[in-house]
C-alpha cells in the first residue's frame, strides 16, 4: 500500500509539471488559443452568460460596476473593439469577494449576468492555477515581508469591507504564506483551495475542484509582478485539472 508522502509526492510532481506544460504551452500559443488567452478571454463578473450571449445581451449600463462594494468591476474602453463598456474583473487590482445575495447580478436588468446564479457555489467565473510556483513565498519558504504586500495595500479600501481585507493582510506580515488559502471567499474555503505539503514538508496551495476563478487568491498573492497564483477565465477544473 502507498504511504501518504508517496501520494503527495506524486500529486506534488503533477502540479508541477502541469505548471510548466501550461506554461510552455501559453508561450507557444497552441494551448486552447484563444479561450486561455488572458487578453482575449475575459474574467467576467459572478453569473455572466457565455461570451457570445454575454456581448449580445449586455446594455454596457454599468449598474453592476456601481453596486459591487469592492470596487472589483471596471468597464472596458474604447480600445476593446466589440466589448467596450462591458463589465470585467482585472483580478491582479482586485478580485471579486462573492458577496451575499451577488449584488452585481442583482443590478443586472438585461440578464446578461444570469438572475438564477444567487449564491457563490452557483458561480463559475474560471479556475484558479499555480502558474508560477517559483514565485510562491509558502513553496520558497520564505515569511511575507511588509515590501512584499506593500503594492496590495494601495488596493481600495473606501469602506468597511475593503478595509477588513487590508487589516487581515497586514496581520501575514513576518508569518508563513498562507494568504490564497486563509482569505478565500468561498463559503467552504478549504473546498476550494488548501494548504497541502510535499514529501520535503514544503507547503503550496493546492487548488480544489470548487474553485470558482472568484481572483482574490490572485489579487492577495505577495508575489511581485504576476501573481504566483493566477485565474484561467471561462474554464472549468476538469479542463486545467
Amino acid at each position: 500500500m502507498q504511504n501518504k508522502n508517496d501520494e503527495k509526492r506524486r500529486d506534488f510532481v503533477k502540479l508541477g509539471a502541469g505548471a510548466l506544460f501550461f506554461g510552455s504551452l501559453i508561450g507557444s500559443g497552441i494551448f486552447l488559443a484563444p479561450r486561455l488567452n488572458a487578453q482575449t478571454t475575459l474574467l467576467r463578473p459572478p453569473g455572466a452568460l457565455n461570451e457570445k450571449e454575454f456581448l449580445s445581451t449586455c446594455i454596457k449600463c454599468g449598474q453592476c460596476v456601481q453596486v459591487c462594494p469592492y470596487h472589483t468591476l471596471s468597464l472596458l474602453d474604447i480600445t476593446s473593439g466589440n466589448s467596450i463598456g462591458t463589465p470585467y474583473v482585472n483580478a491582479r487590482e482586485r478580485g471579486c469577494y462573492l458577496c451575499d445575495l451577488l449584488p452585481c447580478v442583482l443590478a443586472c436588468p438585461s440578464g446578461s449576468l444570469n438572475h438564477d446564479v444567487t449564491t457563490a457555489q452557483q458561480v463559475k467565473m474560471g479556475v484558479a492555477m499555480l502558474k508560477n510556483p517559483s514565485k510562491c513565498l509558502a513553496l520558497k519558504g520564505q515569511n511575507v515581508k511588509q515590501e512584499d504586500i506593500a503594492e496590495i495595500l494601495k488596493h481600495s479600501n473606501k469602506n468597511e469591507r475593503e478595509q477588513k481585507v487590508v487589516d487581515d493582510l497586514q496581520n501575514y506580515v513576518g508569518k508563513p504564506c498562507t494568504i490564497c488559502a486563509d482569505l478565500c471567499p468561498y463559503p467552504e474555503k478549504d473546498k476550494a483551495i488548501a494548504m497541502v505539503s510535499d514529501n520535503k514538508g514544503n507547503f503550496y496551495p493546492e487548488v480544489r475542484s470548487q474553485c470558482v476563478g472568484c481572483g482574490v487568491c490572485e489579487e492577495l498573492c505577495p508575489a511581485s509582478g504576476e501573481a504566483a497564483i493566477v485565474i484561467i477565465p471561462r474554464v472549468d477544473y476538469k479542463e486545467i485539472y
